[in-house]
């Protein structure tokens, strides 16, 4: 069969796997901390001042329209995971939808996304890390604590430590990383939550004029309300992590779609609400260029202690984004690798229900990138593999419903046709507010991910050699 006609079949895909399967420990408390724990982080905890300094005290209503779209792919990932729980997250869901092809682009796009997000936020936590060591009393050397962009650098040590760390956590098997997870997300929530109570009484509505002093913007334009969306929307996503969990969830049918909502919700109620207190708090000028914008904004009013606690909250609980996007990149490496994508030894499990390989493997490649990139220029490109992996989705939901409309559906998207469109216009919307330079580096990059199909992938993938009925 050409490669442009092969599609999954979604029976075939829930038939018993042959050898080694991962283990089905987690439950829905574990989801929700799985995501919670991906989403709440560096988004949140250092773009915060990024997104302000492009839209000022507007960017309330930029996390309002970043959670909007994040919100209708959380439904779309809901109603697809249960109906195909499977490691693979959107990159599965269009094999069966879309095509061989088309998941392809999805899952190097979703490569990407990872590879990027864990990578951006060490850098993040090492922006926190290195002044809480400092004010401990251990200076390190400029050339150990950023890359080579900057004069007198040569790696971030900090973030390629912390990566190692975590990838050892992952390691000792999901169950016992997933429950060190939800310890250290309850230690990230208390932190926001006191910085807020301690925010809160210094609140001074002259710091939300001018409200959107570089106005709305649009596609194309750099600054605004939609630019500044566009980089946090890196805040929201962290849910998707929780579908490439579905083969290890106890009852997917139903604690996948109770894990992807509920962390949406808790996280987007938090994020404007911290957002509002640190404006209110202090002019968007003060921290718009911070690491750490909410230990300076602490500092600023004169809490230094809170600040140091804001500081060492965020260095004990970021590495739970690590966590989440690092299990996250593994299961999309062993989806791909199974279908013959992808080298099959990258498909390897480990007695204790880990893919040991590419979970090593993958620490290696963004160990390399947090040493020597830039935040921004990594949230920023992981951003544009996130919005076409959710842009998927919302097609994915749209086709299954039209082609599969009796297919048992344990969780229902309300009014999908709606919900999908809005993940499909504002996914495309997004993308085109990023930077142009952005926009290039992602074409590129799926430019040779196709060079790499045409040449190997599609004549490797095991639908090439034994086509499902």
């Amino acid at each position: 069969m050409a490669f442009w006609n092969r599609r999954r079949s979604i029976d075939a895909m829930l038939a018993p796997q042959e050898g080694p399967a991962l283990k089905k420990t987690l439950s829905w408390p574990h989801l929700m901390a799985l995501g919670v724990g991906a989403i709440v982080g560096t988004g949140i905890l250092t773009l915060i001042g990024v997104g302000a300094g492009l839209a000022g005290p507007a960017v309330l209503i930029s996390f309002g329209l970043a959670g909007l779209v994040c919100a209708c792919a959380a439904l779309a990932y809901a109603e697809l995971s249960t109906i195909m729980p499977a490691s693979g997250s959107a990159y599965t869901y269009s094999y069966a939808s879309l095509g061989e092809i088309f998941a392809w682009v999805v899952g190097w796009s979703l490569i990407l996304e990872y590879s990027l997000v864990v990578s951006a936020v060490a850098v993040g936590w090492s922006g926190y890390a290195i002044p809480f060591l400092a004010g401990l009393g251990i200076d390190l050397p400029l050339a150990l604590t950023v890359g080579p962009h900057v004069e007198g650098g040569l790696i971030n040590l900090p973030a390629v430590f912390i990566i190692a760390v975590v990838t050892g956590l992952l390691l000792m098997g999901t169950k016992e990383s997933a429950t060190l997870n939800a310890v250290l997300v309850l230690i990230k929530i208390a932190a926001l939550v006191a910085f807020v109570a301690i925010a809160l009484p210094h609140f001074d509505t002259a710091n939300f004029t001018p409200f959107m002093p570089y106005g709305f913007g649009a596609p194309f334009v750099q600054t605004g309300v939609m630019a500044a969306a566009a980089i946090i929307f890196f805040a929201f996503y962290g849910f998707d992590a929780i579908a490439t969990a579905a083969e290890e969830t106890k009852k997917p049918e139903r604690d996948l779609a109770i894990g992807i909502i509920g962390s949406m919700v808790v996280c987007t109620i938090l994020y404007i609400v911290v957002a509002a207190a640190a404006i209110g708090a202090a002019p968007v000028a003060s921290f718009s260029d911070s690491p750490e914008p909410l230990a300076l904004i602490m500092r600023g009013l004169g809490q230094g202690v809170a600040a140091q606690w804001i500081a060492a909250a965020a260095v004990i609980a970021l590495p739970t984004v690590l966590l989440a996007f690092l299990f996250g990149q593994s299961r999309i490496f062993l989806g791909m690798a199974r279908d013959g994508l992808l080298p099959n030894r990258l498909a390897k499990i480990s007695n204790r229900g880990v893919p040991v390989v590419v979970t090593i493997f993958t620490a290696i490649v963004v160990a390399i990138l947090a040493g020597i990139m830039r935040l921004d220029e990594l949230a920023s490109l992981a951003n544009a593999g996130t919005l076409m992996a959710f842009m998927a989705v919302g097609v994915s939901l749209i086709v299954l419903r039209v082609r599969e409309p009796n297919r048992e559906r344990k969780f229902k998207t309300p009014l999908w046709w709606l919900v999908g469109g809005i993940a499909i216009v504002g996914c495309i919307t997004f993308f085109f507010s990023l930077k142009a330079s952005t926009q290039l580096y992602f074409l590129l990059w799926n430019l040779g991910g196709l060079a790499i199909y045409l040449l190997w992938s599609s004549k490797n993938a095991r639908l090439a050699k034994t086509p499902e009925a």
